[in-house]
């Protein structure tokens, strides 16, 4: 049973992989997305408040976007470090700067990311859409996740 177990840490560096060429692509079309949007700003620069606004709720989708792809990063990083890595070398870089030392950190860590990527969701969509209905709803809807996930990352730290 050892051996199997054993055996299964392939799984967990076939995680590890895919999440950071997951990482890897997304920082990379996050940097061609913004030459672009640097290249057609310069040469046309907006002139009306509304080009200013679709200005700005493009560099909010590439803020997201690199959130998402620094979260694979932080799964490829703390998955080599919590399961394939020395147990000395915790204390080192990434996960340092993270204060990861268990899964439960991992886990608190992918939550706070998570929720910073959804108020850049709101942001987005308050921006684009306005003051709706629709945005109210989107925004209560984010508030109760976000109060989850604090309350959910306070009982983990605890236990």
């Amino acid at each position: 049973m050892e051996r199997i177990l054993q055996s299964s840490r392939i799984l967990v560096l076939l995680t590890i992989v895919v999440c950071a060429a997951a990482a890897c692509l997304l920082y990379l079309s996050s940097a061609v997305i913004v030459y672009n949007i640097i290249w057609e700003t310069l040469s046309q620069l907006p002139d009306t408040a509304d080009l200013g606004k679709r200005l700005a709720v493009k560099l909010l989708k590439v803020l997201d976007t690199l959130l998402i792809a620094l979260t694979f990063q932080i799964i490829a990083t703390g998955l080599y470090r919590l399961f394939l890595g020395d147990v000395e070398n915790l204390d080192k870089g990434l996960l340092k700067a993270m204060d990861i030392k268990n899964f439960h950190d991992l886990k608190i860590t992918l939550m706070q990311v998570a929720s910073v990527i959804m108020v850049i969701l709101f942001l987005e969509q308050a921006v684009e859409v306005g003051a709706t209905l629709e945005t109210l709803y989107f925004g209560l809807a984010i508030a109760v996740v976000v109060l989850a996930s604090v309350f959910a990352a306070k009982q983990m730290r605890h236990s």
